[in-house]
């Protein structure tokens, strides 16, 4: 008999994806070959195309660089090319850098402000990287279209176009952010960082207009990249002060994690069966006691979100097309546009402008 928990949550997800309002395409090939009626070809889930001059709640359009700077996405395309050709593991730094650009203060480009006491030089973001790609792109952007883009949009972009490159969904993108002009340390330290339960991750993911949903499927993104080994070493020298591993560690992955992660400076794959594929095998290690962070883990164990990570380990599909929706939906985050007056163009995406 199907478990009508799993079957109930499965509509829903069926329901959301033809509902969504954010316009994604399982790659960019597939949306190359759309045909003019506006339907995907192939096995796939039909969404409407955007025009250039759609817009996204009146504040960004997809046709914002049209006119402006019209070789835009060849440009962010071409550079990350070439940096995931070299690094595989830079399309997960910059999933990371973007999300954590998004959960403070919104889409801002803040994460990018290089000085002291900027959130870029908090504790919690001394592990990011990805900073080199952005500054590579806006270099060749501002020599073709000088004062013009924002490093928020280059951001958001390029994080886009790195999933793309490692096999990952593609989604567009509505442009016309503005970049902030303010960074600070200590906020940074809102950002969940790998110990949090399941409850103060929905807080917080609700209070960036993100839901449980949201939560789960973006959690996903550690289908690719690399931990520091600092945040596993309690679960599996000393859970919770007892001198004893987190139970919910299988006795097979413990032995492997206690062989790799003797020092906290020592790196771990976050997906422990296809590290180097874009897929949902994310999830159903979840379900094999295979979770490598607290946070990825408590979300199998906790009923709230269980029947979510059980739907999409056995759905890639679904996991695929909402991967998308739910990176456009954190792209929008609180974004600066041209009318807010706190927000501007950088020429360097690493200081405010000064003029």
């Amino acid at each position: 008999m199907k478990n009508p928990s799993i079957s109930f949550i499965f509509l829903v997800l069926a329901i959301h994806l033809v509902s969504a309002s954010a316009q994604f395409y399982p790659n960019k090939h597939e949306h190359e070959q759309a045909n003019p009626g506006g339907e995907l070809l192939g096995d796939v889930t039909p969404l409407t195309i955007p025009t250039l001059t759609d817009k996204v709640d009146d504040l960004l359009s997809f046709g914002y660089y049209q006119q402006s700077c019209p070789n835009l996405e060849a440009i962010i395309s071409r550079k990350v090319k070439d940096w995931v050709d070299k690094d595989f593991n830079i399309a997960a730094s910059l999933l990371r850098l973007h999300f954590h650009d998004c959960a403070v203060r919104g889409c801002d480009a803040s994460i990018l402000l290089n000085h002291e006491g900027s959130e870029r030089n908090a504790k919690t973001s001394k592990t990011l990287r990805g900073f080199e790609v952005i500054d590579d792109i806006k270099a060749e952007v501002e020599r073709q279209c000088p004062k013009t883009v924002s490093c928020a949009d280059i951001l958001t972009a390029a994080t886009r176009d790195a999933t793309v490159k490692v096999g990952g969904p593609y989604w567009s993108i509505p442009y016309g952010r503005k970049d902030g002009r303010v960074s600070i340390d200590k906020e940074a330290e809102s950002v969940p960082m790998g110990h949090e339960n399941v409850t103060a991750l929905m807080e917080f993911f609700q209070s960036q207009g993100l839901s449980i949903l949201d939560l789960v499927v973006l959690s996903g993104a550690h289908t690719i990249g690399r931990s520091s080994c600092e945040p596993v070493q309690d679960r599996v020298f000393n859970y919770r002060g007892t001198g004893m591993a987190d139970p919910s560690v299988s006795p097979e992955y413990l032995n492997f994690l206690r062989r790799k992660c003797r020092w906290a400076s020592e790196y771990v794959e976050l997906d422990a069966s296809t590290p180097w594929q874009f897929d949902n095998k994310y999830f159903t290690n979840l379900q094999k006691k295979m979770g490598l962070l607290y946070t990825d883990q408590i979300l199998y164990s906790d009923l709230r979100t269980s029947p979510l990570v059980a739907t999409l380990a056995s759905n890639p599909s679904i996991f695929r097309n909402q991967f998308g929706v739910s990176m456009a939906k954190l792209g929008n985050v609180q974004v600066l546009t041209g009318q807010d007056r706190q927000g501007e163009i950088r020429t360097n995406c690493n200081f405010v402008n000064n003029y």
